[in-house]
């Protein structure tokens, strides 16, 4: 199981964001995150990786550059989603922004504006 911490971190970042919810995805009991019940974000049921929307070309720098860390999910992959392991150490700051960053690609365009416009940190 992954450290509460880290759990905690995900929660605050992804709350942060406007109208934000933590709900379940389908009959999972692991945190997920989405904006007008669309996921941006979701976890493992093991709590050891995220997975997270990410732009054209996005998925593919990650995880060519990173892949002890990145990869290409099952299911969501194909779609442009990106996975994170999250049981080893983290760059804080790079996760924030690629959470940030599904959550404008997710987002109505009104609610991504305000990401955008610096109000939400």
């Amino acid at each position: 199981m992954i450290d509460d911490d880290v759990v905690a971190r995900l929660r605050e970042i992804c709350l942060s964001l406007p109208e934000v919810v933590e709900k379940p995805f389908g009959g999972h009991t692991a945190p997920s995150f989405r904006v007008r019940e669309k996921l941006f974000l979701m976890t493992s049921e093991d709590g050891l990786t995220m997975m997270f929307k990410a732009g054209p070309g996005v998925q593919e720098a990650l995880v060519g550059s990173d892949p002890g860390r990145f990869f290409v999910p099952a299911y969501v992959g194909s779609k442009g989603w990106v996975g994170a392991r999250l049981d080893s150490e983290q760059d804080w700051d790079e996760i924030d922004e690629l959470i940030r960053d599904s959550y404008r690609l997710i987002a109505p365009k009104r609610l991504a504006a305000l990401v955008d416009q610096g109000g939400f940190h």
